[in-house]
């Protein structure tokens, strides 16, 4: 498989395929390919792991796309103003991703939701509590909102985060989702209660433009339902 991603605002990721190589996404994630592309939707590893696909915000059931009687062409568009990444999985490198970040991989890539271990801080801490995880072999390719921003963090080396900023990070990180300090802080900080600090080592990437922001920004511009 040979890919470019191309475009800046809402970018797009085009797959070159040799025949017989295939390609899983999310429904509706194809934007469009070549006519001997062939579509079979399935579960990817039965129902355990479509439900918990589902858990993670993905689709319960995925779509694979095979390159039949020669290579083959598709192309997978962000659905959101940013970038898109892509990430090299192999055994024991795995990456660690935002809720619903998943746009499309090769087939051996799996996907399952990775809990943060913390669960009462977690549930309070919003997009902090759960995330998904990319392990196996393979290109997988990720959607940033916004710019991409990258840290390499050192072991015990650590970056506060907002929550919700957090795109993705190496699995040899950890996280954890602490309360902001101080009542007024809180109160008239207007940063919220929560934000995730990030321990190395590893890579982590932070994203510009969460989409929770962008509609917390919009919210009060919408009229009220009555």
């Amino acid at each position: 498989m040979r890919y470019k991603i191309e475009g800046d605002t809402l970018p797009v990721v085009i797959c070159d395929l040799e025949s017989g190589e295939a390609m899983i996404t999310e429904r509706g994630s194809m934007s469009w390919m070549s006519p001997n592309m062939k579509m079979e939707t399935n579960t990817n590893g039965g129902l355990g792991k479509a439900f918990g696909r589902m858990f993670a915000g993905e689709s319960m059931f995925q779509n694979r796309y095979t390159a039949e009687g020669g290579p083959g062409m598709i192309a997978f568009a962000s659905s959101f103003p940013g970038s898109i990444r892509a990430f090299n999985i192999t055994p024991g490198h795995s990456m660690i991703v935002q809720k619903s970040a998943f746009l499309a991989s090769e087939t051996g890539v799996e996907l399952s939701v990775h809990f943060q271990k913390k669960l009462g801080a977690g549930f309070f801490g919003g997009e902090g509590f759960i995330l998904q995880r990319l392990s196996g072999q393979g290109t997988a390719f990720v959607e940033i909102d916004g710019s991409a921003m990258e840290y390499t963090l050192g072991a015990g080396q650590s970056i506060v985060v907002d929550t919700g900023y957090l795109a993705a990070m190496e699995d040899s990180c950890t996280m954890e989702i602490v309360t902001v300090p101080g009542v007024k802080n809180v109160l008239f900080g207007g940063e919220g209660l929560f934000n995730t600090v990030v321990t190395g080592p590893g890579k982590v990437i932070l994203q510009t433009m969460p989409i929770s922001a962008v509609a917390g920004t919009l919210r009060p511009f919408f009229p009220s339902a009555k």
